[in-house]
C-alpha cells in the first residue's frame, strides 16, 4: 500500500532488496509529513544502509520505505 502522491525525490539506498532513505534527515522530513498525514507518531528508524519510517496505523505496527519514488510499506530487515 503506498502513501501521498508527491514523489520523493530524496537519495536512495537498496539494503536486502528494499529501497530506503539514504540520509536521516530526509527521513525525518517525510516522518513528519506521514504523521500529519496518519494523524499518529511516525519515527525514523535505521535498517542496514539506510534509513525507514516507522510507525502505527491501526494499531498495527508499520515500515514505510520507498518504491517507485512513492512511500510504500516495507518488510522490516
Amino acid at each position: 500500500m503506498t502513501i501521498f502522491s508527491a514523489p520523493v525525490f530524496d537519495a536512495t539506498v537498496i539494503y536486502n532488496g528494499q529501497e530506503l532513505f539514504k540520509g536521516r534527515g530526509a527521513a525525518e522530513m517525510w516522518a513528519e509529513r506521514v504523521a500529519k498525514e496518519i494523524e499518529s507518531p511516525v519515527t525514523v528508524e535505521k535498517i542496514g544502509t539506510g534509513w525507514a519510517l516507522r510507525g502505527k496505523v491501526d494499531g498495527v505496527d508499520v515500515t514505510w520505505g520507498i518504491y517507485g519514488q512513492r512511500l510504500s510499506r516495507v518488510e522490516p530487515a
